[in-house]
């Protein structure tokens, strides 16, 4: 289908500066009937151009929107396994969105390209949107690459990134990202992602991944900034905190930070510039309730800006691939 006649199928206006929005005007119009009409033509758009945002469909649960994600993606949803965030499950693998205070700003991020294994369709639904404040910003992978300087992105392709995690009560338990209270789970996980992996005297558990800053895109061959070195990196945390924790649990207790792939330190301004390009080239929308927005979780990242007032945001992810490197 060529996006000619995609945009045939579906009327897909500017918003915000981008080909984005679809308006649903039919009145009285089931959601899964909707879907499984223009399902083949969202699903086509995504693959190519990467997001929408979909305005009109009645909508009122949890359950309707796991069931409207599972028809547009065409198979079931996914568990969010290898957790980095609090959430709440709902049901049929429908989450929250990430249980951080309301003041907290989470930055551009892919989601779980921390790990090798990653969804590549993310749907959000509003279910209520904040007072003030609370928008979900998203950014191209591909221009994010294309603004960082060449020389520190050809540093990135070459090393790569180490990630390294301490599960414990400060942050998230192994029990509760691994969702398993078996240690051989956990090992058997780790063995089969190549996450190399140490228990602690206490018992708590530490974790060492190294992969890859720049990923193609299996279907369009892009290359894309595909990668979480910005957000786990330890000058990511405000200053208080990590001077508190570096004290108590010095750099290799940190609950989380990124290396490059041999070893070697972030610098702290490469982190910063690469958050100030997210920052520079996000897009983002004000919440309307019942807005549905669907994302390659490849090809656009996603955010959260903080927010006053009670907010009440959905997600499911679908379609899960694995980097074989």
């Amino acid at each position: 289908m060529s996006t000619a006649e995609m945009t045939d199928a579906i009327e897909i206006k500017r918003f915000c500066g981008l080909d984005m929005l679809v308006q649903v005007e039919q009145t009285g119009i089931k959601p899964l009937d909707w879907a499984q009409e223009h399902g083949e033509a969202i699903e086509q758009w995504l693959q190519s151009k990467g997001a929408l945002l979909i305005r009109g469909l009645d909508l009122a649960s949890s359950r309707q929107f796991g069931k409207l994600l599972s028809q547009l993606f065409s198979g079931e949803l996914l568990s969010y396994n290898l957790r980095s965030t609090p959430r709440t499950e709902l049901r049929g693998n429908i989450y929250t969105a990430t249980e951080y205070h309301s003041d907290q700003l989470i930055v551009q991020h892919n989601e779980q390209a921390y790990t090798n294994v990653w969804p590549m369709r993310l749907g959000f639904f509003c279910m209520l949107p904040s007072a003030e404040g609370g928008e979900t910003p998203i950014a191209d992978s591909r221009i994010i690459l294309s603004k960082i300087p060449r020389e520190i992105r050809e540093k990135f392709a070459a090393k790569g990134i180490m990630y390294v995690r301490n599960f414990s009560d400060i942050d998230l338990p192994w029990q509760e990202v691994f969702n398993t209270q078996d240690r051989q789970e956990v090992e058997a996980y780790c063995h089969e992602h190549d996450i190399e992996f140490q228990w602690l005297d206490n018992g708590d558990l530490r974790t060492r991944q190294i992969l890859p800053a720049i990923c193609k895109h299996p279907v369009t061959g892009e290359e894309l900034w595909f990668n979480q070195a910005h957000l786990f990196h330890v000058s990511t945390l405000e200053p208080a905190i990590q001077k508190e924790l570096l004290s108590s649990r010095g750099k290799e207790g940190l609950p989380r930070n990124t290396y490059f792939g041999d070893g070697s330190e972030i610098p702290d301004e490469t982190v910063k510039m690469i958050r100030d390009i997210y920052q520079e080239n996000k897009i983002a929308f004000v919440w309307q309730k019942g807005d549905i927005l669907l994302l390659d979780n490849m090809l656009y990242s996603h955010g959260r800006e903080p927010f006053s007032g009670e907010r009440k945001i959905l997600v499911g992810m679908a379609h899960a691939f694995q980097n074989k490197g």
